[in-house]
């Protein structure tokens, strides 16, 4: 089971969306109004007609991540929350979007009882997209819910050592094959993952291809099960990243 730290009670702020003073970054409202939960696969997170383990498409082809959570469909306002987080700078917004994927998580957990990960990962960034970017937003997430949830957050045991072509104008192959030999883990710590169960973290899923990449080398060294935590899930053919 999962257990929440402790909170700092909040500081007035403006909600990102609608601009009224609120308790947090994202007000009741917004949350209730672009957030509320909807019937998805419980393996891919896409959305579907009712709760299903495992839609048609996961039966199919069985994705090698156990679990998805998503806290919204990758639709308004979270396309242009995630875009300012992601490729503005806008680095302030890992507070309010991490709370949010801390209560999808929660909520989850309850609706789907299952063991708590050991601990939580970051799709990573290579070193020329870090640098350009400053920062990697999957791991700003990561870490804030890590330490809402009282999980250790690892950094660095997931690495992508070469820089990949963008993913947002490939087609579904394309993208697969781009991402082939991008991620691994750290040679010199594979035996912290050696029967540990984890959680990814990414700012959104779209054709699934990253996860489903990262996923695979976290199991082929040594992981127990995989779970993917995104903030955001595209409900339909994609046209974005990841």
């Amino acid at each position: 089971m999962l257990r929440t730290a402790p909170a700092r009670p909040p500081l007035p702020q403006q909600c990102e969306v609608c601009r009224r003073w609120a308790s947090a970054g994202l007000c009741a409202d917004c949350v209730g109004r672009y957030a509320a939960p909807r019937p998805r696969c419980g393996q891919c997170g896409l959305p579907t007609g009712l709760n299903l383990p495992r839609c048609g498409a996961c039966l199919h082809d069985t994705p090698p991540f156990e679990h998805t959570v998503c806290a919204a469909d990758y639709t308004f306002p979270w396309d242009r929350l995630i875009t300012a987080f992601k490729f503005q700078g806008r680095a302030e917004l890992a507070v309010p979007l991490a709370a949010q994927l801390t209560a999808a998580v929660c909520a989850s957990m309850q609706q789907a009882p299952r063991l708590a990960p050991d601990a939580v990962l970051a799709v990573p960034l290579s070193p020329q997209r870090l640098r350009e970017r400053g920062y990697n937003q999957a791991w700003e997430l990561a870490r804030r819910v890590a330490q809402a949830l009282a999980l250790p957050a690892e950094a660095d045991l997931l690495q992508r050592p070469l820089d990949t072509a963008h993913q947002s104008a490939l087609t579904r192959a394309e993208r697969q094959r781009n991402l082939r030999t991008a991620f691994m883990a750290d040679p010199q710590r594979r035996a912290c993952l050696h029967g540990r169960r984890v959680a990814l973290v990414d700012d959104v899923m779209t054709t699934g291809a990253t996860v489903r990449e990262a996923a695979s080398v976290l199991r082929r060294a040594g992981a127990a099960a995989v779970e993917i935590w995104v903030l955001a899930r595209t409900p339909d053919e994609p046209s974005t990243d990841n």
